[in-house]
């Protein structure tokens, strides 16, 4: 016993499905063709910055700045200073060290280290001996450092492989480090 089912001689609406079909490759295929052109042409790239340092992001390794003798497989805080350690970069020295400190349970992933070209007066020696006994002391070229274009006293945030990432000058305050550097190592996955 089937009831009656009422026939109608109306064409089935394959207008409606087609344009649901279209509707569902834009809103899969639509984002991807906007940000592939987005990029392609540079519109609608935020000009702002989440960080505090100037970037390097051209593969630039520290052999590019004169750098010789460093470990890899930790992030490393490193201080360069090609014409002695003058007060600008004792301060940096110690805002490594502070910085390293602050990372707390993170501080295991990271280092704090000492390039200069020229030997430390004995007393800066014998002080860093002392109170900064985890740093790590590196030759620097000053010719090559000068090429490289960095001037004076630096700090420079370096990964794992030895790439430099971000740079300071004798200006910044450590805490905008420490929060640049916490954010790479919550993004990393390497050291």
């Amino acid at each position: 016993m089937n009831p009656a089912i009422p026939s109608s001689d109306a064409p089935p609406a394959r207008g409606r499905g087609r344009w649901s079909l279209i509707l569902l490759l834009l809103l899969t295929i639509g984002p991807m063709i906007l940000a592939t052109a987005m990029y392609q042409w540079r519109f609608w790239v935020p000009d702002g910055r989440n960080y505090h340092g100037v970037l390097l992001g051209d593969g630039q390794q520290l052999a590019d700045i004169g750098v010789t003798g460093t470990s890899q497989g930790q992030w490393l805080l490193l201080v360069t200073a090609p014409a002695g350690c003058a007060e600008a970069c004792r301060q940096l020295v110690y805002s490594a060290r502070q910085i390293h400190i602050g990372l707390n349970r993170e501080a295991s992933r990271a280092s704090h280290g000492l390039a200069v070209s020229q030997p430390l007066p004995g007393e800066y020696e014998a002080l860093l001996e002392q109170e900064y006994p985890q740093l790590g002391r590196f030759q620097l070229d000053a010719v090559t450092y000068g090429k490289s274009g960095a001037q004076g006293a630096q700090l420079w945030i370096v990964d794992p492989h030895g790439n430099l990432v971000l740079r300071y000058d004798d200006t910044i305050k450590g805490k905008a480090i420490l929060e640049d550097l916490r954010l790479l190592l919550k993004l990393s996955q390497i050291g």
